[in-house]
């Protein structure tokens, strides 16, 4: 199901038949160094990712994570979305795109889709994000988008503590 759209992008809720994408984007290096290495090395460990973690946000809040497709095309390039989690107090966006196409302002375009969606949809007047403390890139693109550093968090589950950053929205 389409979300969003942009000049360059559609946003959708993402689906099994995206198995394989996922399986390339959760093994991407910098996925696993900033985000996590959920364990995915093949399509059927991917479906079930997506039901464990994407579809059960789609259901319980009406949004999540989106996989971002280039209108030109076709090509899956990213996930871009909002996440409610239990750690955390308001919703926060999320993003994370396939080494060709960073640098191009895809998740620039898409992530202020997404703000503006909060916003208008699900009326969020405060947005978090947060990022690993090293990862510059993702830090250098918030604060493009108005968030400000607001602190710093260790998800349960978690090691290292991630940067905190926040927005308001309204």
């Amino acid at each position: 199901m389409t979300v969003l759209n942009t000049p360059r992008l559609r946003l959708r809720w993402a689906t099994e038949h995206d198995a394989a994408f996922f399986v390339t984007l959760l093994n991407d290096p910098d996925w696993i160094h900033f985000v996590n290495d959920p364990g995915v090395r093949n399509e059927e460990q991917a479906c079930t990712w997506l039901r464990d973690r994407l579809f059960t946000l789609y259901k319980r809040f009406g949004f999540g994570l989106y996989v971002v497709e280039e209108l030109a095309s076709g090509q899956l390039i990213g996930l871009c979305g909002l996440v409610k989690r239990d750690s955390l107090p308001e919703i926060d966006l999320g993003f994370g795109f396939l080494p060709a196409y960073r640098g191009k302002g895809y998740a620039e375009e898409a992530s202020r889709a997404c703000m503006q969606h909060a916003q208008d949809e699900f009326d969020c007047q405060r947005l978090l994000a947060i990022t690993a403390q090293d990862n510059l890139a993702s830090a250098r693109l918030l604060e493009r988008l108005g968030f400000s550093r607001d602190g710093e968090v260790t998800l349960p589950g978690e090691d290292q503590a991630l940067l905190i950053f926040a927005r308001v929205l309204a």
